[in-house]
């Protein structure tokens, strides 16, 4: 029967944890496939805990006979041209912020063969309503509403909106990479909004706060950090929040202060200023 953390507790059958993955979930499972189980379990989410119980093999794995095309040796070595392709069949719910998923037999990982059906609750849901480009100064610049963009056909809303963020007013600052090359960042403020509920409950927006985040969109002169100049490749752009009170040359600064990774590297990089 397979981990549900790194800190499990086994009570015999009973396996206790808690998870910071915190869903509603209850699942009874054949187990097999990949976990091997000869036996059924009882999965349960709540609260920030799960707990899985060890049951007799009641419900039996999905399995597909298959007929590969093994070479006579391999036939001999095993006895037999054919093998099974098992998954364990699921059934129950999980429903976490806000997507339900119910499960109806075979969890093959392929959608055509899977039997299981999902939904994003529209209550639950927020729903992206503009994007918008800003000056250095706090000036609005443009917006392109989602309501008005999908009713373009094809790239020519796309292609607009990277002309618009082309044309927007930039800011430029110096910095040091981690090894002291300097480097120039060209920045740009842009903002998103965000509106709870969807479809038949866009109304629910009525009674929440719009979700508006704005961000330092940066594009650098040169790769940037410790995978610069291998086969990875090292960072060529990036964002950063910005806070409310926040200018371009604030939020760099904190941007430059704190610590990078990059394919599990940490790294730091340091402010010079503004380039005039």
């Amino acid at each position: 029967m397979g981990r549900l953390t790194n800190s499990d507790r086994n009570f015999g059958p009973l396996i206790v944890a808690r998870t910071s993955w915190n869903p509603w979930r209850l699942v009874y499972s054949s187990g097999g496939g990949d976990e091997g189980d000869d036996w059924n379990s009882l999965t349960v989410y709540a609260f920030g805990w799960a707990a899985r119980v060890r049951l007799p093999r009641l419900l039996q794995p999905h399995r597909v006979k298959v007929l590969p095309s093994w070479d006579a040796a391999t036939v001999a070595r095993l006895g037999r041209d054919w093998y099974y392709d098992e998954h364990p069949r699921e059934y129950g719910f999980s429903l976490h912020d806000g997507f339900l998923n119910v499960f109806l037999g075979a969890q093959t990982g392929d959608s055509t063969t899977e039997q299981s059906w999902s939904w994003f609750l529209p209550w639950t849901q927020w729903r992206y309503v503009r994007f918008s480009l800003y000056t250095p100064e706090g000036e609005h610049f443009w917006t392109q509403r989602e309501d008005e963009r999908r009713k373009v056909v094809g790239l020519s809303s796309f292609n607009t909106q990277m002309r618009k963020t082309e044309e927007v007013q930039k800011v430029r600052f110096e910095f040091d990479d981690y090894d002291g090359k300097r480097i120039v960042a060209t920045c740009h403020v842009e903002e998103r909004e965000w509106r709870f509920g969807e479809g038949w409950f866009r109304w629910l927006s009525l009674f929440r706060r719009p979700n508006v985040r704005r961000s330092l969109s940066m594009a650098f002169s040169e790769e940037v950090g410790p995978e610069k100049g291998s086969w990875k490749g090292g960072t060529v752009g990036h964002g950063t929040e910005m806070l409310p009170d926040d200018t371009p040359d604030t939020a760099f600064r904190r941007y430059c202060s704190e610590t990078h990774s990059a394919k599990g590297r940490k790294y730091k990089i340091s402010y010079v200023g503004k380039v005039q």
